[in-house]
């Protein structure tokens, strides 16, 4: 028998606090919540492909540090797994014994941190590092998931907030050391057959003797 950390000593009644708010809602809004808390994750991937895009025509160093952000997404995934693995903290529900809006995740499916809250922290740090204006999109997005996790009861306030913990400090870390030295790597990329990676094809104009043709 694994023994398992019971979180709720730390913040269960905001927890139950939480959990009454959304029973309590208009049936539009947890349905509402409920999606975004279950697919929001792929707005962060089309956030991603488009900082990328958007990347190829400022420079190979820039397009570098957009296709940085999947992999700090799932270095953020990793190093927060593995703290789960660590605390071994159980579900609120199953501690608690509460309905929520979302089925109760079965045993040893650990709590502590959030996995959603550190997958839209580390995304929307890295967005940042490639654009201003997508991380500001991915920051509000990734407070909205932490929210909406909270919302269906699926993690202790605590949990959520550790999460984004997690995945920011990965995030900023990683993203550091992809900006020092992106060179490298951009020029090697650039000169090999996956230059199309970090820089667009340019339109090719006709010249004025092809137009008269």
């Amino acid at each position: 028998m694994i023994l398992a950390f019971d979180g709720s000593s730390i913040d269960g009644s905001g927890y139950l606090d939480m959990v009454r708010l959304a029973r309590h809602s208009p049936g539009w809004l947890d349905v509402l919540v409920s999606f975004w808390s279950t697919y929001g994750l792929a707005l962060f991937a089309v956030l991603a492909a488009f900082g990328w895009w958007r990347a190829r025509r400022v420079g190979p160093a820039a397009a570098v540090a957009a296709l940085a952000v999947p992999v700090v997404v799932i270095a953020a995934y990793g190093a927060d797994s593995a703290l789960k693995a660590v605390v071994r903290e159980d579900r609120p529900c199953q501690s608690l014994h509460v309905k929520m809006l979302e089925a109760c995740p079965a045993p040893r499916d650990w709590s502590f941190p959030s996995n959603h809250a550190a997958i839209a922290a580390a995304a929307a740090v890295a967005l940042l590092c490639v654009s201003r204006r997508l991380g500001v999109v991915g920051a509000a997005a990734a407070l909205a998931m932490a929210a909406s996790r909270a919302w269906v009861g699926a993690h202790y306030p605590h949990d959520i907030v550790a999460g984004i913990a997690v995945g920011a400090l990965v995030g900023l870390l990683m993203m550091a050391v992809v900006r020092r030295r992106s060179e490298a790597p951009a020029r090697w990329i650039a000169s090999g057959r996956l230059r199309a990676l970090l820089i667009a094809p340019r339109t090719i104009r006709p010249s004025p003797a092809q137009h008269a043709v």
